[in-house]
């Protein structure tokens, strides 16, 4: 685990941006655009969110208009939770607290508090920004954190993500933390797509989405470890049983030839078909732990005082070959 870094955030040219520079007030809060090579992205303060990002003039990530309040929690940050807890009620060292029901039809608390917080721009070049909030103690989760999410372009490596959350409390504190952007081969619908996901595990659900066990990918047709099309299949499911290191989930369209891929270390992925959008893009949220993790416990973080956790990931493009 890496430290919150506090110090000058600088661009590839060592040049620190006016503060004005890039930078426009919309409804998702402070829009900030940063370009290197033939990447270009824009990011939110309303939930340190990812609202476009292009290669060569091709969105590969879903955009969400500026002007719009996003459909699907496209490109939020997810703390001090991700996905949902069952009935917003949660036990943590033999004390019981109930969260904001804020998806009714699952009755559940869902994706953390971050989402809709205008957080605080720390520093910001032409092709970097961080974003800062803190997690105040409230009733159901009566803990304090400071968390820092740093959305940096680069042209060799595409958008790089880091998220860390510190305890800054007096007490330990239960967290997870993911973030929800949708890959998209230039909004080309995903049935046309292919995808490959390396997890062997996938946790079933009920009508809720809330988890019923796991079962491997082939008994639940959702195996996905060698590129197949999505076709009109429908996915919400979150997977396990990743690679224990480095991991790649890529989606690629063989008619227009692009390849966009998620790189991540976490333990879970939870994979969307974006229905809700339209089928224009997938939503691939990198998780620290799984859905319900505030009651199963399975890979559940507690930090402690003055500990900290940071969750990085990346997306790039390419062509297939032979494009």
């Amino acid at each position: 685990m890496s430290g919150i870094n506090t110090g000058t955030q600088r661009g590839s040219g060592g040049e620190m941006a006016l503060p004005s520079a890039g930078m426009r007030d919309t409804p998702n809060g402070t829009a900030h655009t940063l370009a290197a090579g033939e990447y270009r992205a824009t990011v939110f303060s309303s939930g340190a969110a990812l609202g476009r990002l292009t290669w060569r003039g091709d969105d590969i990530a879903v955009p969400v208009p500026e002007s719009e309040i996003p459909a699907a929690y496209e490109g939020k940050t997810l703390v001090p939770w991700p996905n949902r807890v069952a009935d917003g009620r949660y036990t943590f060292r033999d004390r019981t607290h109930e969260l904001p029901i804020n998806e009714h039809m699952t009755n559940s608390a869902l994706h953390g508090f971050g989402c809709w917080v205008d957080w605080d721009v720390v520093e910001a070049t032409s092709n970097e920004v961080t974003f800062r909030t803190h997690v105040m103690p409230r009733y159901g989760y009566p803990f304090h954190l400071a968390t820092e999410v740093t959305y940096r372009l680069a042209a060799d490596l595409g958008l790089c993500v880091e998220i860390t959350s510190t305890n800054v409390g007096a007490s330990p504190a239960p967290y997870g933390v993911s973030s929800h952007p949708y890959l998209t081969c230039g909004l080309a619908p995903v049935d046309e797509c292919t995808l490959t996901v390396p997890a062997e595990w996938v946790m079933t659900v009920d009508d809720r989405l809330l988890p019923t066990g796991m079962v491997p990918v082939g008994d639940a047709n959702l195996d996905f470890r060698n590129a197949r099309p999505v076709g009109p299949q429908q996915v919400d499911h979150a997977f396990g049983g990743l690679p224990p290191d480095e991991w790649e989930v890529m989606l690629s369209h063989p008619g227009n030839g692009l390849s966009v891929r998620l790189t991540a270390t976490a333990a879970w992925l939870q994979i969307y078909t974006g229905d809700r959008l339209g089928r224009r893009g997938i939503a691939v949220e990198p998780m620290t732990c799984p859905p319900n993790a505030f009651n199963s416990k399975d890979d559940f973080i507690v930090l402690e005082p003055g500990d900290h956790y940071t969750l990085r990931f990346r997306i790039e493009a390419s062509l297939l070959p032979n494009t």
